[in-house]
């Protein structure tokens, strides 16, 4: 880390599914190894046009109730014009308008200053590409 930046990129595989990929923990073993303990801002950002960043409970099915709810805002169906891919594909083009593809977090004393039920999470919606990256970088 040099004049208080650091950044690293991270291999997610999504699988051939809808995915609420946790990226939590990526998140906290990044900054314990960069922030050594001083505030500053984590931004977490997916460089996919049809990915996105959420925070968002897991666990308790709120993940499953987002892509239900984005399912029902973007059917998988041919009302789109960007239609190369799998059925619907045109949809997975929509969700970075909805969930952004980047979130910018503080980061107090070294650690992420998340809500109680937060997590950072990639959505990703493209059955046809599960090879996903995310860039972490931390300004500190």
């Amino acid at each position: 880390m040099s004049n208080g930046f650091a950044t690293r990129v991270l291999d997610v595989t999504t699988g051939g599914s809808e995915t609420v990929y946790d990226l939590t923990g990526e998140c906290v073993a990044f900054l314990a190894e960069v922030a050594q303990g001083r505030g500053g801002l984590l931004n977490v950002f997916t460089p996919h046009a049809t990915t996105g960043v959420a925070l968002i409970e897991t666990g308790a099915g709120s993940d499953h109730d987002l892509l239900t709810a984005l399912h029902h805002l973007l059917p998988a169906d041919e009302r789109w014009q960007h239609r190369h891919g799998s059925r619907g594909h045109g949809r997975d083009h929509v969700l970075p308008a909805l969930v952004a593809p980047h979130a910018t977090l503080p980061v107090i004393n070294g650690e992420l200053a998340l809500g109680t039920w937060q997590s950072v999470c990639l959505v990703d919606t493209n059955k046809d590409n599960p090879d996903r990256q995310v860039r972490l970088s931390f300004l500190g």
